[in-house]
């Protein structure tokens, strides 16, 4: 049970990071995300917590799978739900690398949940 969890969080994270990834296009940034999104954490978790966990190095190229489940996941909704604890178990520069490697790179200088992604805004 506690390995789901902290599974669950780790691809949380990774999922809500990129979400910064693509601009909003129905949504503001102050609007809340609609929907559920617990299919794309389970999606995430499966296919992705090897490539986001601590420690920080080294960086792994993640799977074909994890990229596939990335392309699609709701990021924003993803996104609202990273919390300082998830921030404690999945390396948010990791996330950052597996979203740029899959090519849904972060926008530089968004946020998600308290990380901020590195560079300025454009």
């Amino acid at each position: 049970m506690a390995r789901l969890f902290l599974a669950c969080m780790v691809l949380l994270g990774l999922a809500m990071s990129a979400a910064a990834a693509r601009p909003a296009t129905t949504t503001t940034a102050g609007d809340p995300p609609t929907g559920s999104c617990d299919q794309d954490l389970q999606d995430l978790i499966t296919n992705c917590q090897d490539y986001v966990r601590f420690p920080a190095d080294p960086k792994i190229p993640p799977s074909a799978a994890c990229c596939g489940v990335l392309q699609r996941v709701n990021i924003p909704c993803l996104c609202s739900k990273v919390t300082p604890t998830v921030e404690t178990i999945v390396c948010m520069d990791k996330v950052v690398y597996v979203a740029s490697y899959c090519k849904r790179p972060l926008k530089p200088g968004s946020q998600c949940g308290s990380y901020h992604v590195p560079g300025a805004l454009a």
